[in-house]
């Protein structure tokens, strides 16, 4: 899995040439009678697939998938930006402007366009949070160019007692076997690096690929990972009837595919959903005569629900934890994304890039393998499904349990975790202007180590 981190920056950026552009909206009842034209081979003609599956396949099957196509889209800056040389906020849109043009590339990262001390800041929270008694042992689930990953281990070389840094092993988990080759490059630069360093070019969310359990301690790093796995779709007829299974279906004699609705049965998209409805059952309290409105108003106002479930997360987390049982992780991404159209809770976003400019499609069935399909991220269901997959959510059904939480977690803004340990000074224009901490405000980190609550 490819770093997807800010390729998202040209759509995030509204006052650049690179804005969103806006899809027509496809209500959601349109939806059930609507056909779309997509790729033969991603969907067949004799069983229907999840849409997780659809997405899956657009997005990363080595043949036709999108970051497999598209896999030297992943930029990687020859020199770091000099922000105390640019004058303020138009001059670094000005230079960041000039840097897409000159390329073909889709996307720079955070880590590239603030390199290195947007890597430098990640690896100042693991040495502040790691037990540096035991060697260090750092993941990187899609490592892209490499980048994160050689100056995470710079700054420990240059900042870590030479113990922790001789000791350590910092692997890097990625499905594209191209970027895996970048990043052996990348991090190859510091020769001394090498010893402590691997590829594994696999499925991070196959458990068969971590092999025994492994209960030593360890860091999971996943920046704007979460955005690009697959989600499953549910829809809903109106505010309180029963949610229906999305499948996807090719038809007879046709290139077209559309949706099928089922009664629920994938065990995935029923935990998923009954981790969400856990909080909402608290906050109705059952009461009758909420629940009686809600049937009344539904009749009078039909409103058919669509709600985006990420169940790719969910797949992933609970292979970490069952694998990695003494993980802290830290993970990055998008807390929301702007104008986007797609009907649905968490909708996503799908988009390509050609000749240097973008193009949002108006479905996700519009995604060949030539379209980047990404999500927002719900930090507050992320927590839960942390919790969820470490065990403890679990106990929430035995009332008699009085295990506590197995996690201690904490979301913060980019620039909240850069200024608590980062320097923001060295992003920082002339003028003051500080775009890493002031043009990220729908991006969050979320950390989560473990606790001693382990039985």
């Amino acid at each position: 899995m490819s770093f997807h981190s800010i390729r998202k920056l040209p759509f995030f950026f509204s006052f650049t040439s690179r804005s969103l552009k806006v899809c027509s909206r496809i209500s959601p009842s349109s939806y059930s009678s609507a056909f779309f034209s997509t790729s033969t081979s991603i969907v067949g003609e004799e069983d229907p697939i999840l849409v997780r599956d659809y997405i899956h396949s657009a997005l990363y099957d080595p043949n036709h998938g999108y970051f497999s196509k598209r896999s030297g889209s992943v930029g990687m800056m020859e020199t770091s930006i000099k922000f105390n040389k640019l004058e303020g906020r138009r001059a670094y849109l000005r230079h960041l402007d000039k840097i897409y043009k000159q390329s073909d590339i889709s996307w720079y990262t955070p880590v590239e366009l603030f390199k290195p001390w947007y890597a430098h800041g990640i690896a100042e929270a693991i040495m502040r949070t790691a037990n540096l008694s035991v060697p260090l042992k750092i993941y990187e689930i899609g490592g892209g160019s490499g980048s994160c990953a050689k100056n995470i281990m710079d700054y420990i070389m240059l900042n870590a007692p030479s113990r922790v840094y001789n000791n350590m092993t910092y692997i890097s988990v990625e499905i594209s076997s191209s970027l895996a080759k970048k990043q052996l490059e990348t991090v190859g630069e510091v020769r001394s690096h090498l010893s402590k360093y691997r590829v594994e070019c696999r499925d991070a969310a196959d458990r068969s690929g971590w092999g025994d359990v492994d209960q030593q301690p360890c860091w999971v790093i996943m920046l704007e990972v979460l955005d690009n796995l697959p989600h499953d779709l549910v829809y809903s007829e109106n505010q309180v009837s029963p949610w229906l299974e999305v499948w996807l279906q090719k038809q007879r004699d046709s290139a077209n595919i559309s949706e099928v609705y089922k009664p629920l049965q994938d065990q995935l998209i029923k935990r998923c959903i009954d981790i969400i409805d856990l909080e909402n059952d608290h906050t109705s309290g059952g009461s009758k005569a909420i629940t009686a409105a809600r049937n009344i108003w539904s009749k009078a106002f039909p409103k058919p629900r669509r709600s985006w479930l990420p169940t790719g997360c969910m797949q992933l987390l609970e292979v970490l934890h069952g694998a990695l049982p003494k993980m802290s992780l830290i993970a990055s991404d998008f807390s929301y994304l702007p104008d986007v159209r797609i009907p649905g809770a968490r909708a996503p976003l799908v988009s390509t890039k050609k000749d240097g400019s973008s193009t949002d499609y108006n479905s996700y069935l519009d995604a060949k393998g030539d379209a980047d399909i990404f999500f927002p991220t719900d930090f507050w269901l992320l927590e839960r499904m942390d919790h969820y997959c470490s065990g403890w959510n679990r106990d929430l059904k035995d009332e008699t349990s009085k295990k506590g939480k197995k996690r201690r977690t904490i979301t913060l803004g980019t620039d909240q975790f850069m200024e608590e340990f980062g320097l923001p000074t060295k992003t920082r224009t002339k003028d003051g202007y500080n775009p890493l901490l002031d043009d990220f405000k729908n991006t969050k980190f979320y950390i989560s180590v473990p606790t001693h609550n382990t039985k």
